[in-house]
């Protein structure tokens, strides 16, 4: 297309959410790409994604418990600030009250709100453990991008086009009680992340009585 002097045609301008800092340091990846949980609060993956509206760019950040792949930190914003990636972490853990014995990691791709300070700050003051996948590769945080993936499809594409954040704060509240609470997912034996964890805990009381 180049030799003939040709070009594509580019549909809107690409919004950029993931910029790394280079002067930042950065955790190690201790996911590599294995999105598997034994217990609830064993590992949270956390990106966020960009809506266009009527009054300009909105940003929804989520947090996901991979056990029962429910999402246990939401927010919305109109701009991709610190604090807001960071008030979703924050209702997760009020929502979750994670402790030590977790041992609960943290994973998230290399965007500079992610590895701030404050951001990274908060999940040692939780006792939370930083994970990190590398630059430019979706695969390293594939679980988060999948569940933004369906909220896209679910309800932006769906319900578009947006008026204003309220309008997209609105239905995300609603959308994320319904994924928790109705939505069947195949990697969980086709049941809802409320009820995965119910079986969860009900098998565990299970068991301590019989011990």
């Amino acid at each position: 297309m180049q030799g003939m002097g040709l070009q594509g045609v580019v549909r809107g301008k690409k919004v950029i959410t993931t910029n790394p800092d280079a002067a930042q340091t950065c955790p190690d990846d201790k996911v590599n790409r294995a999105f598997v949980a034994d217990t609830p609060n064993q590992l949270w993956v956390s990106d966020f994604t960009y809506v266009s509206s009527w009054q300009g760019m909105v940003y929804v950040a989520f947090v996901v418990d991979v056990f029962a792949r429910k999402i246990v930190g939401w927010r919305v914003s109109t701009s991709m600030t610190t604090s807001f990636v960071l008030d979703a972490l924050n209702q997760a853990i009020c929502q979750r009250t994670p402790s030590e014995a977790d041992k609960l990691i943290h994973h998230s791709d290399r965007g500079s709100q992610y590895l701030a300070i404050k951001y990274t700050e908060r999940l040692a003051e939780a006792g939370i453990d930083t994970s990190v996948g590398s630059v430019g590769d979706s695969y390293d945080n594939a679980l988060a991008e999948s569940i933004i993936g369906l909220f896209k499809t679910e309800v932006i594409k769906l319900l578009g086009p947006w008026k204003s954040v309220g309008q997209v704060e609105w239905e995300t509240l609603k959308w994320v009680d319904w994924y928790n609470k109705d939505r069947l997912h195949s990697a969980i034996g086709y049941t809802t992340p409320n009820e995965a964890e119910e079986a969860f805990y009900a098998n565990l009381n299970q068991t301590k009585k019989a011990a």
